[in-house]
C-alpha cells in the first residue's frame, strides 16, 4: 500500500487569488524537488479548526494573516511554516519560520507607478483596523511614509467592512470621499476588491478614470478586474514565489527540526498596467471628457459624431483642442484605442481572432487583418505568435 514519507496540511482559503498563488508555488516545489509528501488541503478547514490536532499530519504551511489560524496552530508540536504579510516592527512576526509578502515594496511599486504617470497627488483606500487586516494597516503606514519622504500628503480613507445590509451606505460615504479629492489624483487601493468599489463609485459620481482619478489595486485578481468596465491596473504580489519558499523551508525543517527560525521576505512581481492608470496629463476639460467617452465606447463602433454629441461642442472646436493636447484627430484616437485593445487581447488571451475583432469593434475579421497589415506588416495571428515567443524567452 502507498505511504508517503510525510503528510503535510495546507491551511489556506483557495477562494482567494493570493492564497491560490501560494498553493500553486507549493505545488511547483513539490514537482521540482520530488519530495515525498502527501498534501492535505481542507476545503473548509476553518469549520473544523478547533479540532486541528486530529488531522494536521507531519507538518503545516498556514496563512498567518488570519489570527484564528495562527492561534490554532501555535501550540502544535510540529514543523510549521507561516505565510503572511511583512511588519515594520520585528516583534510582530510569529515565532516560527515565516514567508512574508513585502508590504512596503508592494505599496512602493504602486506608488512609483502612479508617480511615473506624472501624478503629484495621492490617496489610499484601506480597511478599518482589526486583527484580520493587519497587513492593510502595514500598507497604510507604508504609503503615508513614502509620500511624506517625497513631500506629498496622502489622503487616507478606510471605509467600512463589506456587508450587504450596509453596502449602499458604505458606497455613499466612499463617493463622498472621492468627491472631496483634488483632480487629478492617484489612488492606491489596499486590494483589487476594494479598488472595484472605487471604480463603481467613480461611475456613479461621474468621476472620470483615469483622467481625474487613476486607480491601482493589489493582487491582480482576474475576477475583480473583469467585473468592471474599466480594466484595473494592479500590483502582482509574489504569491507563487512565497509558496515555493514556504515549501522549501518546511522541507528543510522536516529534515532538520533544530534549524533556527527564519524570515523570508518576497517582493512583488510588478504592476500589471491597464486602463485605470492610463493617465496622460491633459488640461483641456473638453478633451478629458472626449477621452473618457472614447475609452468607454471605442470598441462599440462609435464614430466621431457620437463623441461630439457627448462633449457638446463643434467638430472644428474639438478637433483643434484634440490636436493641441493629443497631437492627432478624434478619429485617430478612436482607432488607437481599438487597436490597443486588440493587441492586448491577442497577447493576453486565447480567444479566437474573429471574436477579438468583434469585441474590439471592427466590422469584420478581414478589416482587422487590414489594420494589422498597415500598422505592423503582420496578420493578427503573426502578431500573437511573435509576442508569445518573446514572452517565453
Amino acid at each position: 500500500m502507498f505511504k508517503a514519507k510525510h503528510s503535510i496540511s495546507l491551511l489556506f482559503n483557495a477562494n482567494k487569488v493570493y492564497d491560490r498563488q501560494v498553493i500553486e508555488g507549493i505545488g511547483h516545489y513539490l514537482q521540482s524537488s520530488k519530495v515525498d509528501w502527501d498534501v492535505y488541503l481542507e476545503e473548509d478547514f476553518l469549520a473544523r479548526i478547533d479540532n486541528i490536532n486530529d488531522w494536521v499530519g507531519d507538518g503545516i504551511i498556514a496563512d498567518f494573516d488570519a489570527p484564528s489560524i495562527q492561534q490554532a496552530v501555535e501550540h502544535i508540536d510540529l514543523p510549521i511554516i507561516g505565510v503572511g504579510g511583512s511588519y515594520e516592527n520585528l516583534d510582530d512576526y510569529p515565532k516560527v519560520p515565516y514567508v512574508a509578502t513585502d508590504n512596503v515594496a508592494v505599496v512602493k511599486c504602486a506608488y512609483e507607478h502612479l508617480k511615473h504617470k506624472g501624478l503629484e497627488r495621492f490617496a489610499f483606500y484601506g480597511f478599518p483596523p482589526d486583527d484580520n487586516h493587519r497587513w492593510a494597516t502595514e500598507r497604510e503606514k507604508a504609503i503615508i511614509k513614502l509620500c511624506k519622504e517625497d513631500g506629498y500628503e496622502c489622503a487616507v480613507y478606510r471605509g467600512h467592512p463589506t456587508r450587504p445590509e450596509t453596502w449602499q451606505y458604505s458606497m455613499n460615504r466612499l463617493s463622498d470621499w472621492l468627491q472631496s479629492l483634488p483632480n487629478p489624483v492617484g489612488v492606491i487601493s489596499v486590494t483589487d476588491a476594494r479598488a472595484r468599489h472605487l471604480l463603481q463609485a467613480c461611475d456613479h459620481t461621474g468621476k472620470m478614470v483615469p483622467d481625474q482619478i487613476s486607480i491601482v489595486g493589489i493582487d491582480d485578481d482576474d475576477i475583480a478586474r473583469n467585473l468592471s468596465r474599466i480594466s484595473l491596473s494592479s500590483v502582482t504580489q509574489g504569491g507563487f514565489d512565497m509558496g515555493y519558499q514556504a515549501a522549501k523551508l518546511l522541507h528543510r525543517r522536516l529534515e532538520n527540526p533544530n534549524l533556527k527560525n527564519k524570515i523570508v521576505t518576497v517582493p512583488p512581481v510588478g504592476v500589471a498596467q491597464r486602463q485605470s492608470t492610463d493617465f496622460k496629463a491633459l488640461k483641456d476639460p473638453h478633451v478629458i471628457q472626449a477621452m473618457h467617452f472614447i475609452r468607454q465606447n471605442a470598441c462599440k463602433g462609435i464614430k466621431v459624431d457620437q463623441v461630439l454629441d457627448y462633449v457638446g461642442i463643434s467638430r472644428s472646436n474639438l478637433e483643434s483642442r484634440f490636436h493641441e493636447e493629443r497631437g492627432h484627430s478624434i478619429h485617430n484616437e478612436i482607432h488607437n484605442e481599438k487597436l490597443a485593445k486588440a493587441c492586448n487581447m491577442l497577447t493576453t488571451s486565447e480567444q479566437q481572432t474573429s471574436e477579438i475583432a468583434l469585441m474590439c469593434g471592427y466590422p469584420s475579421l478581414q478589416y482587422m487583418y487590414a489594420v494589422f497589415r498597415k500598422h505592423f506588416d503582420q496578420t493578427p495571428k503573426e502578431y500573437r505568435e511573435q509576442h508569445f515567443e518573446q514572452s517565453e524567452n
